[in-house]
């Protein structure tokens, strides 16, 4: 019984949600908008990524490069009855770089196609030297995509696309004296998008993410006998990490020649993110109904007071994937999450323009239950930094 407790404490803190978070946060447009309207814009080459029926609706080639930095304020502090011999870490993410690259082809009057480049999954902790180092001191999934897209352009109202997602995942976890656990696998999923332009002035978005699912296996193990004199154990892990699948509807209106609005309402799958299989010495461990489905909102705002000058603003709400804010995962601090967005964009020439955006967002507080290293993130704070430039061929 010792053993089986030990097993389902370790893999609980270290990799069954191992720091996963689904980000909105591509383009600058995402960015200063908080995402709304992302499914229905289609105003450069990342709407490969937000809808890839968009790109019907592009100039005949756009590539369009980006760069983003998050930085997370999350800082944990253990009870003070759950010390065991050290201090908290404080905060656990600090920066997280970010890039992407879109590029959008007209192959004809009704097709287009393009290829995609990004990074929208993941998230890196660092606790440092702290009580639980022997459990964790690093933890990092993080998953690449690249994605060929086509979109077909049905008539003047509807426009029908699909992307294949090819994903490179990458699990690290690394603990006190020196011990890495690491794997990497790569996974399929695929994203269908359909544009509606039922008014000059209004459209509306419709995608659908397919879940992606990581088989990662840590082929490097050590022995653990510093967690409250617990016995030493040689653990080989294996793990089935999905992501889960998601719809997102969106609504783009022109009021007049100034002003656009836009908006969001969508569903991600988290509660199948529940089911990963995770087997720990041949034993299978981790299952646990601590997730539900999360739902998404989000209104935004688009003003051109001059033809080379487009400014945005949005916020959005996503609701927790956790069913008890006092039951949440060590490596994955998250909650009721409200997003604040500002951004612009310039056209420097005709063909070519540069956006610039921040976005910060709140976060609900977050308690750790485990019996070893029971604490709490404190509203955990998220701030985003993106630049694009995108040019017309």
């Amino acid at each position: 019984m010792r053993k089986r407790l030990f097993f389902i404490i370790l893999f609980g803190l270290s990799t069954a949600r191992a720091s996963g978070l689904y980000l909105y946060e591509i383009g600058t447009e995402d960015i200063g908008l908080a995402g709304a309207g992302q499914a229905a814009r289609a105003q450069d080459a990342s709407t490969l990524f937000t809808n890839p029926a968009g790109m019907t609706r592009l100039p005949d080639s756009m590539l369009t490069l980006g760069a983003q930095g998050l930085y997370g304020d999350a800082p944990y502090r253990l009870d003070d009855d759950a010390r065991l011999s050290g201090d908290s870490p404080g905060n656990v993410i600090g920066w997280f770089p970010g890039g992407s690259a879109f590029y959008s082809q007209r192959l004809s009057s009704a097709f287009s196609a393009g290829i995609g480049f990004y990074g929208n999954y993941g998230l890196g902790l660092d606790f440092g030297e702290w009580t639980g180092e022997d459990l964790i001191k690093e933890s990092t999934l993080l998953g690449m995509t690249l994605m060929p897209a086509v979109a077909w352009q049905y008539n003047d109202v509807l426009s029908l696309g699909a992307g294949l997602g090819m994903n490179y995942g990458i699990l690290k976890i690394k603990r006190a004296r020196g011990d890495e656990l690491s794997d990497h696998d790569w996974a399929i999923n695929v994203k269908l998008g359909a544009l509606w332009q039922f008014a000059p002035q209004t459209r509306v978005g419709l995608t659908y993410t397919s879940r992606t699912g990581y088989d990662f296996n840590v082929s490097n193990t050590r022995q653990l006998d510093r967690i409250n004199n617990s016995p030493s154990y040689t653990l080989p892990i294996a793990a089935s990490v999905n992501t889960p699948q998601q719809l997102m509807v969106s609504l783009f209106h022109q009021l007049n020649d100034r002003w656009a609005l836009m908006g969001d309402l969508g569903w991600q799958d988290w509660s199948d993110y529940s089911n990963s299989k995770i087997t720990v010495a041949g034993n299978r461990v981790g299952e646990n109904d601590r997730l539900r489905d999360t739902w998404h909102a989000a209104l935004g705002a688009q003003f051109m007071p001059h033809p080379d000058w487009t400014f945005n603003t949005g916020v959005a709400f996503d609701s927790s994937f956790y069913r008890d804010q006092n039951d949440t995962s060590l490596t994955m601090p998250s909650g009721d999450t409200w997003r604040w967005g500002v951004g612009g964009r310039y056209q420097l020439d005709p063909a070519s323009s540069l956006g610039l955006a921040f976005e910060y967002a709140h976060i609900e507080t977050a308690a750790v239950s485990s019996p070893l290293l029971k604490g709490r993130y404190d509203t955990p704070a998220l701030y985003f930094f993106g630049i694009n430039y995108s040019r017309i061929f």
